[in-house]
């Protein structure tokens, strides 16, 4: 998975997101502020249709309405905007019309500026772009990709908002728990991950394991101009795969994991090769 996945673009022509304090709004007047922001917004380099090629399955979306627009379209957000989501959504449709065994992980779980009218415009658009490719609400033990492929589903959509009960396709947010660690200090994310690992549900939820390094804004004016890629990520992106390698998938193992700029190491190789753990399992156990 990838964090913030749809951040490898974002617009410092725009006006700030809704998801800023005010202080940082009035600031961002200034557009140097708003270059700025960009070096701390961007966490991947790759788009949609490159991460779907190196492997990125599970994306974690945020999204917001722009206000005093007219229309009830939404973009991404991450202190900026982004692309319109509609974009994001048939980029992703087109790798699966050409991948047919392929399943994908849509998480929505930040919503900003939006009433219900944007939550159905958007639901609406999730609908008319994946169609039959979506996958209704199952139990989670069920959902295989035997499962999948039989019934010819490739899409997974999470939805942090309590409309996801009308509509079958729409999986609640607490199937998909991702605890967040809140920290620069990469031996406190990786005691962080541990311990949430051990207290994960035994059953009846995916789990994400989010390796990633959040700035303070202590971090963010000490190294303004460095950007987050160059602050947190690259001096601890080898520590954090370290710790990738020696995990276990299958129950109260690993399930997910996403990290920022996930081309920079041999992230997403890495997880993959993890299920090769399983079917060791599986040919022991025969």
């Amino acid at each position: 998975g990838s964090h913030d996945s749809f951040s490898y673009w974002v617009d410092e022509k725009s006006p700030v997101g809704p998801d800023q304090a005010t202080a940082i709004k009035r600031l961002a007047r200034i557009s140097l502020v708003r270059k700025i922001m960009k070096k701390w917004s961007v966490t991947q380099n790759l788009t949609f249709k490159e991460q779907l090629e190196g492997g990125i399955r599970y994306f974690d979306l945020r999204v917001s309405s722009k206000p005093g627009e007219i229309g009830q379209e939404i973009y991404f957000i991450h202190g900026l905007f982004g692309i319109k989501v509609w974009d994001g959504l048939k980029e992703m449709n087109s790798f699966l019309e050409q991948h047919p065994k392929e399943v994908i992980f849509l998480d929505f779980n930040h919503f900003y500026a939006m009433d219900d009218s944007h939550h159905h415009f958007l639901i609406n658009r999730i609908h008319s772009v994946f169609e039959s490719r979506l996958c209704a609400v199952e139990c989670v033990e069920y959902v295989t990709l035997l499962y999948m492929w039989e019934k010819k589903h490739q899409v997974l959509i999470f939805y942090h908002h309590p409309l996801h009960q009308q509509y079958p396709f729409l999986w609640p947010g607490n199937k998909m728990p991702a605890p967040w660690a809140n920290t620069t200090n990469v031996h406190k994310l990786l005691q962080f991950l541990e311990t949430t690992l051990g207290e994960r549900s035994r059953y009846g939820t995916f789990h994400v394991s989010q390796a990633i390094l959040t700035p303070r804004v202590k971090t963010i004016a000490r190294h303004l101009i460095r950007g987050l890629k160059n602050t947190l990520v690259h001096r601890n992106l080898p520590m954090i795969l370290n710790w990738v390698k020696g995990q276990k998938p299958g129950v109260m193992g690993v399930n997910i994991i996403t990290s920022d700029f996930v081309e920079l190491v041999d992230f997403a190789a890495t997880v993959i090769a993890l299920n090769d753990l399983l079917l060791e399992e599986d040919e022991s156990a025969t």
